[in-house]
């Protein structure tokens, strides 16, 4: 028995029957083609698959699709118009924020999605934010960098701190 499930992804709607236990992030990636979002260890410890829902950060592999019906999504893909990349792309590309890419496109999606309505970040919240996704390459030092240049960017840090 399949869910019938409707929703916004990155601007576009899809309507959709899937089955009751397959998880938002494999509709993401499967029914939708956005490959984006990855997979990292399938139990929500790593957010290399975190999106955002609602306009609330979401590990997207604990989450079941039939739980998105009507919901907005926002993916990697979606950051960034064709013409140019997102600001905080940019400056994980220009603050050398990535390596290898696996956990990149997480750690964009819960910067942008923790930091985009606040008026003021300090360096230990964004540290903390941050800590909650994993990264085996880059030490973590220039991720935090590159946030906290988009965030000085967006006039939501202290300009001690650039």
């Amino acid at each position: 028995m399949k869910i019938p499930v409707h929703f916004n992804l990155n601007g576009r709607d899809f309507k959709m029957n899937v089955e009751p236990r397959k998880t938002l992030a494999d509709v993401i990636r499967e029914d939708c083609g956005y490959t984006g979002t990855h997979l990292g260890c399938e139990h929500g410890i790593c957010g290399a698959c975190t999106i955002i829902v609602n306009n609330q950060t979401v590990r997207s592999c604990l989450m079941f699709a039939f739980q998105a019906d009507n919901a907005v999504i926002e993916t990697v893909e979606g950051l960034s118009d064709e013409q140019s990349l997102h600001p905080l792309q940019k400056a994980f590309v220009s603050h050398h924020g990535l390596q290898c890419g696996f956990c990149t496109s997480g750690f964009l999606m819960l910067a942008s999605g923790a930091f985009r309505d606040r008026d003021y970040v300090s360096d230990d919240e964004i540290t903390d934010v941050l800590s909650s996704n994993l990264c085996r390459c880059t030490g973590y030092e220039n991720i935090v960098k590159a946030v906290r240049h988009w965030l000085l960017d967006e006039r939501k840090i202290n300009a001690e701190h650039k």
